[in-house]
């Protein structure tokens, strides 16, 4: 008797898990909806320390010297003290130069590693130098692809701010998105990418960034988009075929037409699918894809599949796109 009672209780228990899992199941299966943006920002970021972008000779009486070179720095390299001084602007570094004996420490971060390298100053009447072009911000273009309306965040991009001659992903200090007016668009052509032209207004801002990584920049808003929401694709859900594309290249915010050629199922660097630009429209004004339509989102079967990345140089028609589950797991 005590074993089938026992067997009774355990059972109404296992029942009331059952009930429970499936009662969390169909929680979870609730669709995500975000807010499609499709918005031209400006983009303001402020680098954590400097990054060195190329390195330079120095002419002098003695001849051509490269003191960073000769050191050990290279390019991709963050800079982030001098003799143990912070320095977070080229003007810091400048001033932290000028106070350095004959020699100088240089502490900077290498592939995640931080190192002290010595350097010996190029020094003549116009200071000391190390023969390093830095950068300590980067402004830009871009677009913004989702606003989440329950956390607040957003999303843009689909890839990360990039420094333009080693392609490296900027270390973020700080950064905001701003107002920004898209002026003019310099049209694609095969072998030459075009690009949006746009004015920003230093005087508001729109959000501010948090992240810069592969998959985009993310942040908080502070200035909510009030658009509709619509369901968030599973990146299995996205599928060669008919989709639009969301941007304000003329200025005003729409839908162009476009095409899903290709999805790659197994893709690690944003490089989801292909997308191919349909809409005569936007052929027209924009000649495919530009610089500036990064982060423009792609619209499929009534729900947010993803975001343009990357144009095609010798078809500018074609460019990437990233899924949208993607961009919000890495936010």
């Amino acid at each position: 008797m005590v074993y089938f009672k026992t067997k009774k209780i355990l059972t109404t228990v296992f029942a009331a898990a059952a009930a429970l899992c499936l009662s969390f199941t169909a929680a979870a299966q609730e669709p995500k909806t975000l807010v499609p943006v499709g918005q031209a920002v400006g983009i303001c970021v402020k680098t954590q320390g400097l990054l060195v972008s190329e390195l330079s000779e120095i002419s002098g009486p003695e001849g051509a010297c490269a003191p960073a070179r000769d050191a050990g720095i290279r390019p991709g390299d963050v800079i982030v003290a001098v003799d143990g001084e912070e320095v977070d602007s080229a003007a810091a570094l400048s001033s932290a130069l000028e106070r350095c004996g004959e020699t100088v420490t240089v502490t900077l971060r290498r592939e995640g590693e931080e190192r002290q390298l010595t350097v010996r100053p190029f020094r003549d009447g116009d200071g000391a130098c190390l023969g390093v072009w830095v950068r300590d911000g980067l402004t830009g273009i871009g677009t913004v692809t989702y606003y989440d309306p329950e956390s607040g965040a957003f999303g843009a991009l689909g890839h990360p701010i990039a420094d333009s001659v080693t392609g490296l992903t900027v270390p973020l200090r700080e950064g905001e998105i701003l107002p920004a007016t898209v002026t003019g668009v310099t049209k694609s052509r095969s072998g030459a990418p075009g690009q949006l032209g746009g004015t920003f207004d230093y005087s508001g801002c729109l959000g501010k960034i948090r992240k810069n990584c592969g998959m985009g920049i993310f942040g908080s808003a502070t200035d909510p988009w009030s658009y509709g929401a619509i369901p968030v694709a599973e990146a299995d859900e996205v599928k060669p075929g008919e989709a639009t594309i969301l941007s304000d290249v003329s200025g005003t915010r729409r839908e162009y037409r476009a095409e899903i050629v290709r999805v790659y199922a197994h893709s690690t660097d944003g490089r989801d699918m292909m997308i191919r630009v349909t809409d005569p429209e936007l052929l027209e004004l924009t000649g495919g894809i530009v610089q500036g339509m990064s982060g423009s989102p792609v619209i499929q079967n009534g729900k947010l599949v993803g975001a343009v990345t990357h144009v095609l140089i010798n078809s500018p028609e074609k460019g990437y796109g990233i899924f949208i589950r993607h961009m919000t797991e890495a936010q």
